[in-house]
């Protein structure tokens, strides 16, 4: 089984490349996609709409370009790994956690035991909380096996 995973959330650390290694060292069958994950070129994606003095039209048109992408991915996903991260506040994944259970599409979380209270709805929800990348490997791995 070949799966589709959307990977969600901050942008900050090396999660995604962890996770992608991991499947990629136990030859699992996994496609990965994820939003752009380039801070500047995720706030300047409206800019090929036309440039904006004001800094709240040009996030309005920017997150609607990237809304493009965010919704086409995770509408096509077999499964998506929402990250929240220590530093900051991801909204956005909070916002694609909701999405995918609208949707219908599973998906796991990956935090920190110090975040679990702000985010019990979005847990609730999942179908796993995990704490490292390593775990959310175990599953994809566990998901594609034959046996």
């Amino acid at each position: 089984m070949k799966l589709n995973v959307y990977l969600s959330g901050e942008i900050h650390s090396d999660w995604r490349q962890q996770i992608e290694d991991g499947c990629e060292a136990n030859g699992l069958a996994v496609v990965f996609t994820s939003a752009v994950t380039d801070h500047d070129a995720s706030d300047a994606a409206g800019d090929l709409l036309g440039e904006e003095d004001n800094s709240f039209w040009r996030d309005h048109k920017s997150a609607k370009v990237n809304a493009i992408r965010i919704k086409t991915l995770i509408e096509n996903c077999d499964l998506a790994v929402i990250r929240f991260g220590d530093k900051y506040k991801q909204w956005n994944a909070a916002f694609d956690a909701g999405y995918c259970a609208a949707l219908g599409k599973p998906y796991i979380t990956l935090h920190g035991e110090n975040i679990t209270h702000p985010l019990k709805e979005v847990d609730a929800l999942a179908m796993a909380w995990t704490r490292t990348p390593e775990q959310v490997v175990e599953i994809l791995n566990y998901v594609t096996s034959k046996k």
